[in-house]
This record gives structure tokens, sequence and C-alpha cells, in this order.
């Protein structure tokens, strides 16, 4: 479905789905999983462990960002792994963030670990 806005068609369902990678984007916590995850693969218990959080919250925020399509998950045993599911595109997304906010005078930036990977 489309929308027409002052003359501009835009695309309601490519927007919606955006808008849903976004949001799982503006979560502190779910940044905080991601920088973690960028640095290998976590079991929920380490991160648990790492941010000092409920198993239960720490489960939404990793539904979320599998939702997402952000997070991997592989069972090993009775756990699960979880990874970044594509490390290089999300840390081009990051690096395009970064000079968005240095242009806006909110220069920040993540852990390089995340926004630079390591070559494969």
């Amino acid at each position: 479905m489309t929308m027409n806005l002052a003359g501009v068609e835009v695309d309601a369902a490519a927007t919606a789905t955006y808008a849903h990678l976004f949001d799982a984007l503006s979560d502190p916590t779910r940044l905080a999983i991601l920088q973690h995850l960028a640095t290998g693969e976590h079991r929920v218990r380490d991160l648990v462990e790492h941010l000092g959080l409920a198993q239960s919250t720490v489960s939404a925020h990793l539904a979320c960002l599998k939702e997402c399509g952000l997070v991997a998950a592989r069972p090993e045993g009775r756990s699960t792994v979880l990874s970044l599911a594509a490390p290089a595109p999300l840390a081009a997304l990051l690096r395009a963030t970064e000079d968005l906010l240095g242009a806006t005078g909110a220069r920040v930036s993540l852990c390089s670990h995340l926004v630079r990977p390591e070559a494969s």
C-alpha cells in the first residue's frame, strides 16, 4: 500500500518495516546487547551476567532483536548461542549514524569493536 503525502509516494509497508528496525535500535539495553554480541557469541546466561539484568528482561530484548533479524540464535546442547546476524551491515549503519549525529552536533561513538569489527 502506498500513501501520497504532498505529491510524494510513500510505501507504507516499507516505512513500517524501517520504523520497526529503528525502534529495535532505540533502546539502550538492546544496543548494549548488540555491543556484547559484536565481541563474539554469547549465551543468554552470559548476557544476563554482563548486563546485570533479569533473564526475562534480556530474553524479551533478544526476542525483539531476533524478530528484526539483527540477532541469530543456534542451539548448543541445552543452551542457545547468540550472535549478530549481519555484523557488516550493522556496523555500516552505526558508522552512518555516528556521521549523522556528528553533522547535527551530537558527536558520539559506540564501542569501536561494534562499528569497526575485526576483519573475518
